[in-house]
């Protein structure tokens, strides 16, 4: 365990709340402290020390980090607020609901010279950083096609609720934003390619659904509770065709709607001399595939356990986290991080609104920068 002195504070009780507090004590970083939605909720979440609201947090000297893990649409306004109190800041994606607010946010970090990161894990899964390095030193060829999705099945009912649902909350793209986020950056940072236009259908296949009255946490379900008829405005799947600046192209299909499909994340590369698969859901396993060699499955032999000692999803906020303090800990933002920053944040603000725009008039969009 490293001997990190930046402590820290969390925003948020939810889900994403719990995740951090629990990361960050394996890395021996303190959490000093908890902001919810009110004191209350602060107090019952029994992760640290409640604070009265931000104004506390933001005063309280010793806190170095600030990790955002509120609902999206106060991510913009809370980290902003800690990067103006000097707080180096970890924020949840999406970075903020709009380009204009992640390309401030990303502005003010450098300004200040703060550390600053966003939770796309996904890249600290060994084998996916095993596979970046594949591309990188040309193990495959040009990569020509990046192929995959991601599928859930945790809103696949009428009576599934979550505030993400609602646009005023979790913004006007939903499985895009979401899970969509992940794919595109976790496709990027292997490829090395930027997307550079989308073409998008976006499909809201539960119109109405029934509200619970009361709040209903993530990957939970409503059970016993009155509720009431919804009109949801925002997408359960889309499809998505991709160009890459590097030539690539690619096909991604995006649902939070296909049962028995928990966290089913998968990418696909097609290179001139070779390709790759992986799996989220089978993390510890990567398929390589060769024209006129046998084809071969790869284990994972680096990371922090033992090969065969399964390192899962807890294992990619340990990793990240220790990256930022890391960065903490150097007393100045890197110029070249090793973790995702507020510049790919901003990033998939910018693909989001051209997937938004390409649905919206049915053509491609190129992504503007």
């Amino acid at each position: 365990m490293a001997d990190f002195t930046a402590a820290a504070a969390i925003i948020g009780t939810g889900f994403m709340g719990r995740v951090h507090a629990e990361s960050l004590a394996r890395i021996g970083v303190r959490v000093l402290g908890i902001v919810g939605s009110t004191p209350e909720r602060a107090a019952a979440a029994g992760i640290a020390q409640p604070y009265s609201g931000m104004d506390e947090m933001l005063a309280d000297d010793r806190v170095n980090v600030v990790h955002v893990c509120s609902p999206n649409h106060l991510h913009y306004e809370q980290a902003l607020a800690a990067l103006r109190a000097g707080k180096h800041v970890v924020c949840e994606k999406p970075l903020a609901m709009t380009p204009a607010e992640a390309r401030e946010l990303r502005d003010t970090a450098r300004e200040l010279g703060l550390v600053n990161a966003v939770c796309f894990i996904n890249r600290f899964y060994p084998l996916c950083q095993q596979a970046a390095a594949q591309v990188s030193s040309g193990a495959l060829g040009a990569v020509r096609l990046v192929t995959g999705g991601y599928l859930q099945d945790w809103l696949s009912k009428d009576t599934d609720w979550n505030w993400r649902l609602d646009p005023r909350l979790g913004g006007s793209l939903r499985v895009v934003g979401d899970i969509g986020s992940h794919w595109l950056d976790l496709a990027s940072y292997v490829t090395g390619q930027r997307v550079e236009s989308v073409m998008a259908d976006l499909t809201t296949t539960i119109p109405t659904r029934h509200r619970p009255l009361r709040s209903v946490e993530t990957f939970t379900q409503a059970v016993d509770q009155e509720t009431e008829p919804t009109t949801v405005t925002t997408e359960d799947i889309a499809g998505i065709l991709l160009r890459f600046d590097g030539g690539a192209r690619g096909v991604l299909s995006l649902s939070q709607v296909s049962p028995g499909r928990k966290n089913n994340l998968t990418l696909d590369l097609s290179g001139s001399d070779g390709s790759l698969n992986w799996g989220l859901e089978n993390p510890e396993r990567m398929w390589i595939g060769h024209r006129d060699d046998p084809s071969q499955i790869l284990m994972r032999t680096e990371g922090d356990y033992p090969p065969g000692h399964a390192q899962g999803y807890p294992d990619t906020f340990k990793a990240l986290h220790h990256a930022v303090y890391t960065a903490v800990a150097s007393g100045e933002a890197p110029t070249e991080p090793d973790f995702p920053t507020f510049d790919d944040g901003l990033e998939q603000a910018l693909i989001g609104e051209a997937i938004a725009q390409s649905a919206r008039l049915e053509q491609w969009a190129t992504v503007e920068r």
